[in-house]
């Protein structure tokens, strides 16, 4: 009978295996002054790491749960690949408002563009990814620049973004699709749900879309946009942004993975073979491999 490893001791083995290999790990790092709980992140690094580009990873969670420890394989594929891996953690509803814990991403990411350096990693090289509600916070954040210049964060520090399998680039088209499924087969609408997640005011919604900031000269950077083929509401979510920012002449690629569910599509980024993992390190490579990037912003 096999034997059931439980999640943690399996990222325990994982992190062990990191340190064999030469890679770093510096958990639980405060990114605020003073650190309310959960304003920590993680710092995944090559042995001897000095000047390499950075992934900056976003959980998911319905921005109600998840951890900054639920990365899978991303930091040792990561780091193998030569970038520093960064994790982080952000307050979560309905301890705070959506407007704050977006702050709190933003924040993260604002310490990690003025003190990457000392942990190996390039601050003018840095990759905003997250998966799920992770996914709709690293997409505004590399589109509603009000966050990041609140941080001191430039866009022009930004080489990529990579949302994964998020529902809510367009919020209100969400929310109406939701409800409308709901009136059409006469079901009651849902008492808790992306209308009230974000506030429950119609301007509230629009202005939390990435779609919404999407606009030419602002210096938003290339998008890998991943997503679960087939299942309508994510589908038609990637489709929506990824016309958005073609529109605006941000460079954009929407791949939907076949065969796959919106956990398996994350947890497997980081498998050799998997079509998702391929495109991921197609986008990344290509843009670290560029020369340097000219000022978007003109």
């Amino acid at each position: 009978m096999p034997m059931t490893v439980s999640p943690k001791l399996a990222i325990a083995t994982l992190l062990l295996a990191q340190v064999a290999n030469g890679q770093t790990l510096k958990s639980n790092i405060p990114y605020a002054e003073p650190a309310l709980e959960r304003q920590v992140l993680d710092i995944h690094a090559p042995a001897e790491a000095t000047g390499l580009p950075v992934v900056f990873w976003i959980h998911g969670g319905a921005w109600q749960a998840g951890d900054k420890t639920g990365v899978g394989l991303k930091p040792k594929v990561f780091n193998d690949r030569g970038f520093v891996f960064v994790s982080t953690n952000y307050r979560l509803l309905p301890t705070v408002d959506m407007a704050t814990l977006i702050g709190d991403c933003a924040k993260s990411l604002g310490w990690v563009h003025r003190h990457i350096a000392d942990h190996g990693g390039d601050p003018n090289r840095i990759f905003v990814m997250g998966h799920s509600a992770g996914a709709q916070l690293a997409a505004l954040l590399c589109t509603d620049d009000r966050y990041l210049h609140a941080a001191g964060v430039p866009f022009t520090a930004l080489v990529g973004c990579v949302p994964v399998d998020g529902d809510t680039y367009d919020i209100p088209a969400m929310i109406m699709t939701n409800e409308f499924r709901q009136q059409l087969h006469d079901l009651p609408l849902p008492e808790m749900g992306h209308r009230q997640w974000f506030g429950n005011a119609p301007q509230k919604h629009v202005d939390f879309s990435a779609v919404t900031h999407v606009a030419k000269g602002k210096g938003i950077p290339p998008f890998l946009i991943l997503h679960v083929a087939g299942q309508p509401d994510v589908t038609a979510q990637a489709r929506r942004l990824g016309n958005v920012l073609k529109a605006a002449d941000v460079p954009v690629t929407v791949f939907g993975k076949r065969e796959t569910s919106h956990g398996k599509l994350n947890d497997d980024l980081g498998i050799p073979d998997d079509p998702a993992t391929q495109a991921l390190y197609a986008f990344v490579d290509q843009l670290v491999a560029a020369p340097p990037k000219i000022d978007r912003t003109r």
